[in-house]
């Protein structure tokens, strides 16, 4: 079974079907385009297909067995492959033949880099359906941007799609700078951070600004906290146990003589930690509420937990690299010193089940590790070159933890 000689056959196809999602790209949870795509592309595999109801996913089913495990029991162990799917709200800059077709849309974070590669490890898989020693889980997720599609999917079964619990999970993600292009970078433990988001908005009471004594402006409150939650920050977290606070948006008035009724900024937050990730909430509310009322104004303070650290499982992320290793040379795993701020809804996945997510180098030809965009910037690009390498790496991690599942 020669999965990368399989893989590069698939080379073009896969391309095609890379470039056609990227021409393309939708938003969130409701991807009917993607979806309808991928089932195009999965038509005729011996899959047992289902399709989301809260969302446009699709979950794919392959059961393993020169007999397509019709007669296995209900303890065949089972692993689970996720591809997400869904684009970003930037407008593309990248000057590529196929850019996006949808002003303010794009792939800049290589969903479809991923569904294509899901869609090779899919034919591969079925190719070889007789020689797997239990089932696949293809799951093709929507919303991963901020969009909870993993836990939508949960909701709807997708770690039981095939009759039991997943034995093991796997997710790639590529990187469109940082790491040269082919590594396969990664780390046991935690690997991303959990996200949550602080809305404030502070109510004041507006004026002309020639008599701001007779008004209670709510700007130099809202800016005060924007100061002070990054200081305290500093005081209430300990220096080794890694926290960020941002804030990316402020918004407050129309016109400069204008003391504005309201003032509202958004903060996004990143931990390692679940202990520090309640301090950093506590810490938030109180001071926001304590600069307010310092201000004689009132703060509405909405602090929103979203996703959880993303935890790879030590043993299959060791088997993972092994992996890697064997397949495309015995320097292609590269190990993280450190956890990356980022942060994934496949977190919900592996604190169900274990397993790994692994970063894939897909530096663009031309670029320079160190100084390429990076994920999301509307100059991100990614190498097709590393198709075929993602759906072999997904085929062979379902094949050999099969094995080995099934031999224990």
């Amino acid at each position: 079974m020669d999965l990368l000689a399989d893989a590069s056959a698939l080379a073009d196809d896969l391309a095609d079907l890379r470039h056609r999602l990227h021409r393309r790209p939708e938003l969130g949870l409701q991807l009917p385009a993607t979806q309808e795509t991928v089932l195009e592309a999965l038509a005729g595999l011996p899959l047992e297909v289902t399709t989301g109801t809260t969302s446009t996913s699709v979950t794919a089913v392959l059961r393993g067995g020169a007999d397509g495990g019709s007669s296995a029991g209900g303890d065949r162990p089972v692993v689970l492959l996720r591809g997400d799917m869904d684009a970003l709200p930037v407008h593309e800059e990248a000057d590529v033949p196929f850019r996006s077709e949808v002003d303010g849309r794009m792939h800049a974070c290589g969903h479809d880099l991923h569904t294509a590669m899901l869609v090779g490890a899919a034919r591969i898989l079925s190719r070889h359906r007789a020689h797997l020693a239990g089932d696949v889980v293809l799951m093709f997720q929507p919303g991963e941007e901020g969009y909870d599609g993993a836990g939508h999917m949960i909701a709807e079964g997708v770690l039981d799609a095939a009759g039991r619990r997943a034995d093991a999970a796997f997710a790639l993600h590529v990187m469109s700078n940082l790491t040269p292009r082919g590594t396969v970078v990664g780390r046991g433990g935690p690997i991303m951070a959990a996200s949550d988001g602080l809305f404030v908005t502070v109510r004041g009471r507006g004026g002309h600004g020639s008599s701001p004594h007779v008004a209670a402006d709510p700007v130099p409150a809202a800016c005060e906290m924007v100061t002070a939650l990054h200081a305290r920050m500093t005081r209430v977290v300990d220096a080794f146990a890694p926290a960020v606070l941002t804030v990316g948006t402020f918004h407050a008035g129309t016109q400069r003589n204008i003391i504005p009724d309201t003032a509202t900024f958004e903060a996004t937050i990143r931990t390692f930690d679940p202990a520090v990730r309640e301090v950093v909430r506590q810490m938030c509310e109180e001071v926001c509420t304590g600069v307010a009322t310092a201000h004689g104004v009132t703060a509405e303070v909405r602090y929103a937990q979203e996703y959880p650290v993303t935890v790879n499982d030590v043993a299959e992320t060791e088997f993972a690299f092994g992996v890697a290793d064997d397949l495309f040379g015995s320097r292609t795993s590269v190990r993280l010193p450190n956890p990356i701020a980022g942060s994934e809804d496949f977190s919900r996945v592996l604190a169900q089940v274990p397993g790994a997510m692994l970063f894939v180098g897909a530096l663009a030809p031309g670029r320079d590790v160190a100084t390429a965009p990076s994920n999301h910037s509307p100059l991100a690009a990614f190498d097709d070159s590393v198709l075929p390498q993602g759906a072999a790496f997904y085929a062979a991690l379902a094949q050999r933890r099969l094995a080995g599942l099934a031999a224990t």
